[in-house]
């Protein structure tokens, strides 16, 4: 019976953890790995070790610094400054609040750009900013969305 409750709980995390990949309010890797602890809780850690967990903990950390390197990339390859990828997290996370799902593209867009603006760069430079911006985070989402199926496969090869 514990399997079974562990195994939904952990099945409920994973996809709330792969929809906080794109949705700023879900903090994706670390709910992935949460579902993986909780499986463990009620199934006394009889498939999974503190090395798994261990480990997995180590992809969490990864896909924090994807996101950050990924973004920060972005911006400084398309000429962006820090300012754009501090207005970039905060349009990630306000873009949403305000425009709803759309916000997700256009609030990181949106806060670079203005970021720089207000930084004093040219309008030109700061749409650029704001672009590259938004293909480093694109990309970063991709990688990390690739490092968490990966964690979900590893956990079901290690469980079954």
């Amino acid at each position: 019976m514990g399997h079974i409750i562990g195994m939904t709980i952990a099945l409920i995390l994973f996809l709330l953890g792969l929809a906080g990949t794109v949705l700023p309010a879900l903090p994706g890797a670390p709910l992935i790995w949460l579902g993986m602890f909780v499986y463990g809780l009620f199934t006394g850690f009889a498939r999974i070790r503190f090395v798994f967990l261990l480990l997995q903990g180590v992809a969490v950390g990864l896909t924090f610094l994807i996101d950050y390197a990924g973004t920060a990339y972005g911006a400084k390859r398309y000429g962006g400054s820090i300012a754009a990828i501090r207005g970039s997290a905060i349009g990630l996370l306000l873009g949403p609040l305000v425009m709803g799902l759309p916000g997700i593209i256009i609030g990181p867009f949106v806060g670079a750009l203005i970021a720089e603006l207000l930084k004093g760069a040219t309008l030109e430079r700061s749409f650029r900013s704001a672009f590259g911006t938004l293909i480093g985070l694109a990309g970063a989402t991709l990688l990390k969305l690739g490092i968490e199926i990966v964690m979900i496969i590893w956990f079901f090869v290690r469980v079954h």
